[in-house]
């Protein structure tokens, strides 16, 4: 339309009305799997693939897998639907891709690691989670640039954006807890804490503490949201069936609150039995999708493979389940406008499934609709470390040639939360122990806190002591091939240097150099402390050392395990295992040294988890020929700690 603003010389001068701005009136959550809101393009990032794919959901083809930057993990839409956004973890980047032209056109600088994004519902601002700097970046998409930045805390993840686009919704992963941010004053309003699932006098039913929050998905009708998470016990000696439990807390978006009534935990509301009788367990819960009039929701279990039914016009509990979603490890889904079809992605086989939802009423049963889709066109990981990842995201017990855990309860990562740590002590038969991380763990010398294995093969003890799988081998005996094939894929993942990058230092100045501060630690460090007589060499430790005369990593070498004052009362000594012939005995007082790579991201601190942070472990270390430090150098050396990468 034209509107006419003048005439001279019986010439008219018609000015072009400006098209009017779309703007979104539904909520919108970041995911790793979207839709568009017609239903008829769905967009995958394929995470460790560097590409996100493109798939006609009409005649279910791949119509364009476009490359984007290292580790793109979730996706926004632009509300007119013009503009892709995708978050590449790995390159601090917003790569800004054209639906058109089905390529990346430009890209955007932002923190460390992003991770969650959204636009805002007038599509002129982008909001992107930033899961090292603690921060949400606030990006004007008219002159993309970075125009804010919000301090949020530690490890946001995924975000939410409510209908109105007044709030904006930031889990943070690891520590159970929501920040919501006032859109227009960009501060944070409220943190909501989820509650702490209190314990139950039958320990196999017991609950926890929330960690690993992956979802915040809001409801059909907006007034509440789901959070699928973990709960984890640590006051209980570390067994499968003890303490780790799936969930998905619900948040009354009118008062934000969590409404702990409805929370759904296994045995309760999420309480489907077999033909036993027997509660099905489920591991992982990952994304959750609603039906369009909202009376269920479907949730992804990633551990188990599984997807769980829940009715909302009929108590709002567990009513069915799809035991095993084709594929391996299902991370996200969508549904379609009708509600008739979910569609889940599956991060580790890199294909789409189809699941029929069978309709919205009570009585509808959810079902496998034909074969996958296959997403990519080349895998970018070699088989054996496709397997071994595989085999670590994993909680399905029947996929492998040996159980890797028992009846579905828990994968690797159930501990090691996004493969690194979960921020929980947990006590088991030596004492409590502080999760480790799985970054740089085959290269810095023997495992375990206490240095008690040499071998990776040996977490067969582990599998078995605290995952219930692998029950049927005797430990003292050499493993059988296909069972010592897994061993080798999950070592071979860990040891890729693209699985576990060392987390860039938001302590850093922003070309990467040491702050002075850390500059005068580094000398301390290095100097007056001696902090570098243990944290020494490529990996700052000493662990690499504790090897035989072949020059082979020995448990027998205890030279390098070090009494630095932190034994635990709970700890307790003990005289070796099954897989080392019981040679490798160990005490409450000596411990392995940790690498201090990327430690600032790893709290708390020591085995037993009893340091909060760097500045306490300076404080509190013990150790011959110890200076007396000043509160200044307790600061300088803590800065520069935090900033070894």
């Amino acid at each position: 339309m034209g509107a006419l603003v003048g005439c001279k010389e019986g010439i008219k001068t018609v000015v072009k009305e400006k098209e009017p701005e779309v703007v979104r009136n539904y909520a919108v959550n970041s995911n790793n799997i979207i839709m568009n809101k017609a239903g008829d393009t769905i967009y995958i990032a394929n995470i460790d693939i560097n590409t996100v794919t493109v798939v006609d959901s009409q005649t279910k083809k791949v119509t364009a897998e476009i490359p984007v930057g290292k580790s793109p993990v979730q996706l926004t839409l632009s509300p007119d639907e013009d503009i892709l956004y995708v978050s590449c973890r790995y390159d601090n980047k917003i790569d800004i891709i054209s639906i058109e032209k089905e390529k990346v056109v430009d890209s955007l600088d932002v923190g460390i690691e992003p991770y969650g994004i959204v636009t805002s519902q007038d599509g002129k601002r982008l909001y992107a989670a930033n899961y090292r700097s603690s921060t949400i970046s606030v990006i004007d998409l008219s002159r993309k640039k970075v125009e804010s930045e919000i301090e949020v805390g530690d490890r946001p993840r995924t975000l939410a954006i409510t209908a109105d686009g007044h709030k904006l919704y930031v889990p943070h992963y690891l520590e159970g807890k929501i920040s919501v941010i006032n859109t227009k004053t960009e501060e944070i309003k409220k943190v909501i804490n989820l509650a702490v699932s209190p314990d139950k006098n039958d320990r196999k039913k017991s609950q926890g503490i929330p960690n690993a929050l992956e979802q915040f998905v809001i409801s059909s009708d907006g007034k509440k949201a789901w959070i699928p998470h973990m709960l984890t016990n640590v006051d209980t000696p570390i067994h499968f069936q003890e303490t780790i439990f799936p969930a998905i807390s619900v948040i009354d978006l009118t008062t934000d609150e969590e409404i702990i009534d409805e929370r759904k935990e296994l045995f309760e509301e999420m309480n489907i039995t077999d033909e036993k009788n027997e509660t099905i367990i489920f591991a992982n819960p990952y994304d959750v999708v609603f039906q369009p009039n909202g009376n269920k929701a479907y949730v992804v279990m990633s551990g188990s493979e599984d997807l769980v039914v829940f009715d909302l016009n009929r108590g709002g509990n567990a009513t069915q389940s799809l035991r095993r979603i084709e594929g391996n490890n299902p991370r996200g889904a969508v549904i379609s406008p009708d509600g008739e079809t979910i569609y889940v992605h599956n991060a580790m086989s890199h294909d789409l499934a189809e699941i029929s939802t069978g309709g919205e009423g009570s009585y509808a049963r959810v079902k496998m609709k034909g074969e996958n889709l296959a997403l990519i066109s080349k895998d970018s990981l070699s088989p054996l470390v496709r397997e071994g990842k595989t085999i670590f995201y994993s909680a399905n017990s029947e996929e492998f040639p040996t159980e890797i855990t028992g009846n579905n309860w828990m994968s690797c990562i159930s501990c090691h939360a996004d493969g690194e740590i979960n921020g929980r002590t947990l006590m088991t038969s030596k004492g409590p122990r502080d999760v480790p991380s799985n970054v740089l763990t085959t290269k810095t010398g023997l495992f375990m806190w206490d240095g008690s294995r040499d071998d990776f093969k040996d977490y067969l003890l582990t599998v078995q002591g605290e995952m219930g799988g692998m029950m049927e081998l005797d430990p003292s005996k050499p493993l059988p091939k296909e069972v010592e094939h897994m061993y080798d894929a999950m070592f071979a993942y860990l040891d890729d240097p693209n699985s576990f990058p060392v987390p860039k230092s938001p302590y850093r100045n922003k070309d990467g150099s040491l702050t002075n501060t850390a500059e005068e630690g580094r000398e301390l460090f290095e100097g007056k402390a001696g902090c570098i007589t243990c944290h020494a060499g490529p990996q700052f430790t000493d662990s690499v050392k504790a090897v035989d005369e072949n020059s082979n990593l020995t448990t027998n070498n205890t030279n390098f395990l070090h009494d630095i004052g932190t034994t635990n009362p709970l700890d307790k000594p003990s005289k070796g295992d099954a897989r080392a012939g019981y040679s490798n005995p160990r005490d409450t007082l000596h411990f392995d040294v940790p690498t201090l790579r990327g430690v600032w991201a790893t709290a708390p601190y020591f085995h037993d988890g009893s340091a909060k942070t760097i500045e306490e472990v300076i404080e509190r270390i013990q150790y011959e020929g110890k200076p007396t430090f000043t509160d200044g150098e307790i600061l300088k050396l803590a800065e520069y700690v935090r900033s070894i990468k």
